[in-house]
């Protein structure tokens, strides 16, 4: 067991990164809204009988959504909110566990 004087309990704590819970709440809500935005594009170009029935179901989460052209705006921006929602409490749950783990001797 590594005691918090020993230099590689220090070196292990200094290792440890920190993920900045905004950036990453940034990043994954652009990457979730472009997601669902592209998906709702392409069944709709794509078209046919029954058009996006699976992902249509996201309306019983999302209120107004639907797989046509004006529900892949509003699309973008539930898929951004979750997304962001996501990454930010991703981030800050592993930043709350690093430093919980590096306070222990």
């Amino acid at each position: 067991m590594l005691k918090q004087d020993d230099p590689e309990w220090v070196l292990v704590t200094r290792t440890i990164a920190r993920l900045r819970a905004r950036i990453v709440a940034i990043v994954s809500g652009m990457v979730a809204g472009f997601g669902l935005f592209a998906a709702t594009l392409w069944l709709v170009i794509k078209g046919g009988p029954n058009v996006g029935q699976n992902l249509g179901l996201l309306r019983a989460y999302y209120p107004g959504y639907s797989v046509t052209w004006g529900g892949s705006l509003l699309g973008l921006l539930y898929g951004a909110l979750t997304g962001a929602l996501l990454g930010w409490s991703v981030a800050g749950l592993y930043n709350f566990l690093a430093r919980r783990r590096s306070d222990r001797p």
